[in-house]
């Protein structure tokens, strides 16, 4: 089985969570004997042709020349590049820029299947003006694939109430964290269990202001780790906003594995606040690394987490949470089974492996 990937900005991950996702899925297939090609931008730092077996093919990515626009060129390079390849299987991940493509994708001689991420339209940081295209491109998506992915059961709900669309529901994977190491910490000068953190994109949807105002009105003084990207005017809005709290520290971006998990292993509470997508590839981590969670009250998170986590919409419950003496310690141990039960990566590519298996049967 000849598959390829397209839609993200390459691997290894040096990115987020769909590049992370194109690293496990593309060499769990090449383990299985399939053959996988993984499109890059030439930006990556992985300059290769071949990355553990997996195909790398480098297209011009010029984002960081241009801005937005070059994701639409970066795109297109990668779709008319599929058109001169005969894959079974071509696998996007997401739509926001690909989609006004979609037309030429080779779905003559490949099947074409789209993760449909999360619900993008919704994200408070686009305008309105970009909020109605990308309703547009996703429902380009769905017009333009002939197989549609949700990762969380929200999606797949949104989809076919939305657009009568049926939809495989695959969620994303992890693996449980089993070998801390008290030393990562200490060039972070902190102590097990005497600090909180987050990991994610810093993005108003990501609760990352209302947080950490949470942080500001909380009697507790303990450090909070931010670990994001703030090269972004977000970014230098949060930097400015808290520069007078000592206890809040950014990181900026962290891609080490074994640093993140051991910096969530030790944490005292860990907070995902994504109100927007599907199974978010940062909160199967923070369950796998023995995390208390606090999470933003929606359904996608409600889905995986259940009532193994404590919940919040506004700062006021933040700083409750953060003055609480004693934590739930049974959130843990039931959010560890849930990865070794449901979202193993071996378990995800299998069923991946036997999606892909049954429509190129069909």
């Amino acid at each position: 089985m000849k598959v390829a990937i397209i839609g993200t900005r390459g691997i290894p991950n040096n990115y987020g969570g769909f590049e992370q996702f194109a690293e496990y899925l593309s060499l769990g297939l090449v383990k299985r004997g399939h053959e996988v090609t993984v499109y890059n931008s030439h930006n990556h730092v992985f300059q290769g042709s071949n990355w553990n077996g997996v195909q790398i093919i480098h297209k011009l990515d010029p984002e960081k020349k241009i801005g937005t626009a070059g994701q639409f060129i970066y795109d297109l390079g990668c779709i008319w590049n599929t058109r001169k390849h005969s894959f079974d299987i071509i696998l996007q991940l997401g739509y926001t820029s690909s989609t006004v493509w979609g037309w030429l994708l080779p779905r003559k001689k490949s099947i074409v299947a789209t993760n449909m991420d999360g619900i993008e339209w919704r994200r408070s940081k686009f305008s309105p003006r970009v909020q109605r295209f990308l309703k547009w491109a996703e429902s380009l998506a769905i017009k333009y694939s002939d197989h549609l992915i949700s990762d969380s059961k929200g999606v797949q709900r949104y989809l076919m109430n939305q657009y009568d669309a049926p939809s495989i529901y695959i969620p994303y994977g992890a693996e449980v964290f089993k070998n801390p190491d008290k030393k990562v910490l200490e060039q972070y000068d902190i102590q097990p269990y005497q600090y909180n953190m987050l990991v994610a994109r810093l993005e108003p949807e990501n609760s990352i202001d209302k947080i950490l105002d949470g942080v500001v009105l909380s009697k507790d003084k303990l450090p909070f780790l931010v670990i994001g990207n703030y090269d972004k005017a977000y970014g230098d809005f949060l930097l400015e906003r808290y520069k007078d709290y000592p206890q809040i520290r950014f990181l900026n971006s962290i891609y080490d594995i074994n640093i993140l998990d051991n910096l969530r292993y030790y944490s005292r509470m860990y907070f995902h606040g994504h109100t927007v997508g599907g199974t978010n590839p940062s909160l199967l981590e923070a369950m796998a690394s023995s995390c208390t969670i606090c999470a933003h009250k929606n359904v996608f998170n409600e889905t995986i987490l259940g009532t193994d986590a404590y919940y919040f919409l506004d700062s006021k419950e933040i700083a409750r949470f953060l003055d609480m003496n004693e934590l739930n310690h049974s959130f843990v141990p039931n959010n560890l089974r849930k990865i070794e039960t449901t979202y193993t990566w071996d378990n995800i590519i299998n069923q991946y492996e036997e999606f892909f298996k049954k429509i190129l049967r069909k």
